[in-house]
Formats: C-alpha cells, structure tokens, sequence
C-alpha cells in the first residue's frame, strides 16, 4: 500500500471515488438526474444493465446516501428510486462528465484506432 502520510484522507477519497466514479453509478445518478423517480426495471431497461449490477450497485448508492429507495406494499410491489438531496449536489459533476464524454468521443475513438493500429505494427 503506498504512503499517505501527505495525505490522510487519500484512503477515504480513494473509497468515495470508487463509488462515485464507477461506470453504473455515473450512469444510474444520470439516469435519475434526468428523469426523477424510476422504477428498477425502468432503470435496468433504460441503462442495458444486468439485475444483479444494477441491485448491487443501488444498494451502494443508498448505503452512501445518494440514492433513496422507496417501496410500496402493493400487489405486485412497487419499488422507486430517487436522488436525496446528497445525490442531487452530486448531479451537476456527473452531467459535466456525461457531456465531456460525449463531446470527445470521436477524439478518443480515434485515439483508441491510432493506438490499435501502432500496437498491430509492433507485433508484427
């Protein structure tokens, strides 16, 4: 483990960004940013993820207070999904990034092909 002595929350920075940072939760916090409350099968046809990500990773987003899980005892079960208030501030750096990421996709596709296509010449 490398050293933190100049910097003593890196553990806890490094533990709130793994969350935060990873791909379903951007995408799930995006989603909801969006849309406002959905349902776990709205989110789970709207994002192309798998149930068992998708419940694994709500499950996180609520256990950090970004996400609020509401059921409803009805018959069949109702469950909605929502930003809370902390997910709500978390939504402007998320959207940035979203936009970020679609505006320079074509510039990383086309870095990824140079790349590729350095790498296949080298290994020929």
């Amino acid at each position: 483990m490398g050293d933190t002595a100049g910097c003593p929350d890196c553990n806890r920075i490094n533990e709130v960004l793994s969350r935060v940072g990873d791909r379903w939760s951007v995408l799930i916090v995006i989603s909801l940013a969006h849309y406002g409350v959905l349902r776990f099968n709205q989110l789970k046809r709207h994002l192309g993820i798998s149930q068992r990500m998708l419940s694994l990773t709500l499950r996180e987003l609520e256990r950090d207070g970004l996400v609020s899980r509401t059921y409803y005892p009805t018959i069949p079960p109702k469950v909605e999904y929502a930003l809370t208030p902390l997910g709500e501030s978390f939504r402007e750096p998320v959207t940035v990034l979203g936009h970020w990421a679609l505006d320079n996709l074509p510039a990383i596709d086309s870095a990824r092909a140079d790349y590729d296509a350095e790498a296949e010449k080298k290994s020929a």
